[in-house]
């Protein structure tokens, strides 16, 4: 099984990877270096234009309800792709908190169960999906997140679009990172280390 974890380079030390290599004995370890942040290249209104393009009259075919946003965004150049991806993780990682996943319905956060980090992830993606005003809504109201909703799908929009324009398999790691627990101070000031490891 394969497991991926994003870090930033600055918080591995000594301590970690012993924990890591503790935990993951003998497994093969795959590094990707992301240098660049592009998010400057794409504005709030483009990216939310894209949002806007969603097609929810789809109903719950998630395939064709992204399709109109693969197709516009596809039409912009490379750096605005990974841009478009920049903002979106960028808005990802302001829900990744807990008093956000208190409120996802039956899969919320609670220190007593299994909280699956995947579900709540996909939880904040409907949250940016609905758009600008729902999502402006939810980051003042924790309460407001939609409950037992999720939007998975969101997530491939860029990488399908980057694959229509050049051909080739997605491989950009956004800034900041998106993945459940990276936003340490939303969660008790703990990093995702203490929670995974």
């Amino acid at each position: 099984m394969t497991k991926k974890i994003i870090v930033e380079l600055k918080d591995i030390d000594q301590k970690w990877l012993e924990a890591l290599k503790a935990k993951h004995g003998n497994a093969t370890l795959e590094i990707n270096v992301n240098t660049e942040s592009t998010s400057q290249n794409f504005s709030e209104a483009q990216f939310w234009e894209v949002i806007g393009a969603l097609d929810w009259a789809k109903g719950e075919d998630t395939q064709a309800i992204i399709q109109p946003a693969i197709a516009m965004l596809k039409n912009y150049t490379v750096d605005e792709i990974f841009a478009f991806q920049d903002c979106l993780a960028h808005k990802l990682y302001q829900l990744d908190q807990k008093k956000y996943a208190l409120h996802i319905g039956t899969s919320s956060y609670n220190k007593e169960k299994h909280f699956s980090s995947d579900i709540f992830l996909y939880a904040r993606a409907a949250v940016v999906a609905n758009g600008k005003d729902f999502y402006e809504r939810v980051l003042q109201n924790p309460e407001e997140m939609p409950s037992d909703f999720t939007f998975e799908a969101l997530l491939s929009i860029a990488p399908s679009a980057y694959k229509k324009k050049t051909g080739q398999t997605w491989d950009y790691l956004p800034t900041p990172s998106y993945e459940t627990y990276s936003n340490s101070q939303g969660w008790d000031g703990k990093s995702w280390k203490d929670q995974i490891l």
